[in-house]
């Protein structure tokens, strides 16, 4: 039986092949390379030989410490304070130069946190890759429900049967087959601080009482600008794939609710939104797996700036692999984000599994 059925399929493995073969070279294949090279200190151009280094990698790539320090206090045991008031701490470097904390050597402050008159900061061997993490995690906890659920409304409405329903579908996903680079470039003169439509729309209609903002300059704006720009890009995707999933629901059942007298709200909640549940699961693993993978919008707009506020873990195993040559640093970067994808792909799955 097997041999017949390879005999069989000779012919479509034949066609199969330069696929695998292509799969296999430039996946597969870099897949395990980059874990290797994430053991290793590996650089692109290096006349140095290459040596095994083991976990160091990820332990400068991960450390992270919690320091406590104490307010300074004066020879009588007062509180020194500031000319604004505020308490004065000693220097984070003095516990992360210093011979007698080990522990902290070559570490840097990310953030802090005040409770009571101790702060306690956060030092991590990598500032840089923890803001990168950060941003990553908050543009796809921002992206993928909000993207989600304005794709689910634009399927909705143009499920309907209007005139002229296909103009409106065609518009809705014009900007999904244009290149991501071009959109970049064409918000980024949208989002300009000193000329940009955006900061032209809010003065006019303000009447000139808000002034102009630095979208992509300011450390507050800069990530929730690129967020709004990538929701916008993609959401018509999104929309034919709700759209799809709407038509397969059989229209008698939407008979048998009016019939019922159900309201809007009860149909959607008991006819269309279970009839959704297993097109909902794609479309949200299909935006959690491209907001992972946000790069272009970054390296157009940002550069990762300013000061590494929109900095994204692809963005940074880029960054290092390719623009620093440290081949072992950003190999390391997308073993860790392999990781951290399938860790939430396999709760998402266990999630709806147990909702089913």
């Amino acid at each position: 039986m097997s041999r017949k059925l390879t005999e069989n399929n000779g012919a479509g493995w034949a066609f199969a092949a330069p696929s695998v073969l292509l799969i296999g070279l430039f996946i597969i294949l870099p897949f395990f390379l980059a874990i290797a090279f994430s053991l290793t200190d590996q650089r692109l151009i290096s006349p140095n030989p290459t040596r095994y280094v083991g976990m160091e990698n990820y332990r400068d790539l991960l450390g992270l410490n919690v320091i406590a320090i104490a307010p300074e206090r004066d020879d009588s045991g007062v509180l020194v304070r500031d000319d604004d008031g505020a308490l004065e701490y000693p220097r984070v470097r003095s516990f992360t130069r210093s011979d007698d904390y080990p522990q902290y050597r070559g570490m840097r402050e990310w953030f802090r946190i005040n409770a009571g008159n101790t702060a306690y900061v956060v030092v991590a061997r990598d500032v840089v890759f923890m803001k990168a993490l950060t941003n990553t995690l908050v543009f796809v906890a921002v992206t993928a429900p909000v993207q989600a659920g304005l794709a689910l409304c634009l399927a909705l409405l143009i499920n309907q049967r209007l005139r002229g329903v296909n103009v409106f579908r065609a518009v809705f996903f014009m900007p999904v087959v244009v290149s991501i680079v071009v959109v970049s470039l064409l918000w980024r003169f949208i989002y300009d601080g000193n000329d940009g439509l955006l900061n032209a729309l809010l003065s006019g209609m303000t009447f000139g009482l808000l002034q102009p903002v630095d979208w992509l300059g300011n450390t507050h704006t800069a990530l929730g600008s690129i967020i709004a720009m990538s929701i916008w890009q993609a959401v018509g995707f999104h929309m034919v794939i709700w759209l799809s999933g709407l038509q397969t629901i059989s229209p008698t059942l939407y008979e048998a609710a009016a019939i019922e007298g159900s309201s809007k709200w009860q149909t959607f909640r008991y006819v269309t939104w279970p009839g959704l549940r297993n097109t909902a699961v794609l479309v949200l693993v299909v935006i959690t797996m491209q907001c992972f993978a946000v790069f272009a919008q970054i390296d157009v707009m940002t550069k990762g700036g300013p000061l590494d506020s929109t900095q994204t873990l692809v963005y940074q195993a880029v960054e290092r692999g390719y623009g620093r040559q440290d081949i072992s640093g950003g190999s390391t970067i997308s073993v860790v984000l392999f990781v951290l994808v399938l860790a939430i792909s396999l709760a998402q799955r266990y999630f709806t599994r147990e909702r089913n």
